[in-house]
């Protein structure tokens, strides 16, 4: 766990990892946002990842996630490789797989640390790892009728 001041509010809540899911069914803000409800927090950061329109200049028609059953354990790793790395107080990442439609929620985290500047760091430092290291792949069908697969999100 990193530094933290001497103040009780500050010093490593118990559990900190409150959420981790991948799931096949609508996500919810809410959800992860009350996950992380933690009052030693001072700044919670949210990242939200939605299914766009468009990949690479073309219209993107439908969009399937897929992962291996190692997917939850490499997310639990990496939420836990976070954990030691900043003064999270809280965290939650869930993600999608499946059939999802423009604008649908694909991935949301959260982590709440007794100060913004932690959390903005820890959060960016969680997506971009999940992004890279859980084996959850992207299947796009274009407008042209192309398609493609995109490895680890």
């Amino acid at each position: 766990m990193a530094p933290m001041n001497d103040h009780p509010g500050e010093q490593a809540a118990q559990e900190p990892i409150k959420l981790l899911a991948i799931r096949e069914t609508d996500l919810s803000l809410d959800e992860v946002f009350r996950a992380v409800g933690d009052d030693a927090s001072g700044g919670t950061a949210l990242f939200v990842g939605t299914v766009r329109n468009h990949d690479g200049g073309a219209d993107v028609d439908a969009l399937g996630y897929s992962c291996h059953p190692s997917a939850e354990a490499e997310m639990r790793r990496i939420a836990e490789k976070v954990v030691a790395e900043y003064p999270v107080r809280a965290l939650a990442a869930v993600h999608r797989i499946g059939d999802l439609r423009v604008g649908d929620l694909a991935v949301v985290v959260a982590v709440s640390c007794p100060h913004r500047g932690e959390a903005f760091e820890a959060c960016r430092k969680l997506i971009d790892d999940l992004k890279h290291e859980v084996p959850i792949w992207k299947h796009q069908t274009f407008s042209d009728g192309t398609e493609e697969w995109v490895g680890a999100c």
